[in-house]
């Protein structure tokens, strides 16, 4: 009787939405802090993107397919998956080749694109945006407001506006800045659950290592 309950009780669940491959609207492209990220994870992981000599400053943590409201996830495909080599080939975009991985698996699968396309597309993307160098001049962490961030994108990069690129924090630290792009790469307004900044005016800022 107990098993026939349990087995009920599982059958009541809500089945887990199934997000088509290449259904989405845009993309949201990450670029992740790595001095941020190590002090937060990375460090307690023995990741090799937080190595002394790693020498990272914005990574790319990914490219998200979107909707206008949400995003898909872990998508069935058709594809091959990477290989090693394929994934180390992207440490130097990704941090490593296990967060390449990652990508892939969660995002990438949700492109429509091959492994490699995918893979080609992130790198493309990355080289459209200038980081700004004035973030790896830093010796010591600073705390600034978490719109200065924002601000020197725009000067490097002047054809995004405010509305284009959000900067999140996490633990008081600058964690990310997320650009919205069309499924061309053309930056575009952020969905309403991504378009929101963060707002600390004393967001701590790590140097390179």
């Amino acid at each position: 009787m107990l098993r026939l309950i349990a087995l009920l009780s599982v059958l009541a669940l809500p089945a887990k939405a199934q997000h088509t491959a290449g259904e989405f609207d845009y993309y949201v492209m990450a670029l992740s802090w790595s001095p941020s990220w190590c002090a937060l994870e990375g460090d307690s992981r023995g990741s090799p993107q937080c190595e002394d000599d790693a020498d990272f400053g914005w990574v790319l943590h990914g490219l998200w397919p979107q909707y206008e409201n949400g995003w898909p996830a872990d998508c069935r495909h058709s594809y091959r998956n990477p290989s090693r080599a394929d994934t180390r080939a992207m440490a130097d975009l990704f941090g490593s080749s296990g967060s390449a991985w990652h990508q892939w698996n969660k995002h990438g699968s949700c492109s429509g694109l091959s492994p490699d396309d995918f893979y080609a597309l992130s790198r493309e993307a990355y080289g459209r945006i200038t980081r700004p160098e004035v973030f790896r001049r830093l010796d010591d962490p600073i705390t600034l407001p978490a719109s200065l961030i924002e601000e020197a994108f725009i000067r490097d990069n002047p054809f995004l506006s405010p509305d284009q690129i959000t900067i999140t924090c996490r633990s008081g630290r600058i964690q990310e800045a997320r650009i919205c792009l069309t499924r061309d790469l053309e930056p575009r307004r952020c969905g309403s659950d991504v378009i929101r900044d963060c707002s600390l005016d004393d967001a701590l800022f790590d140097p390179v290592r």
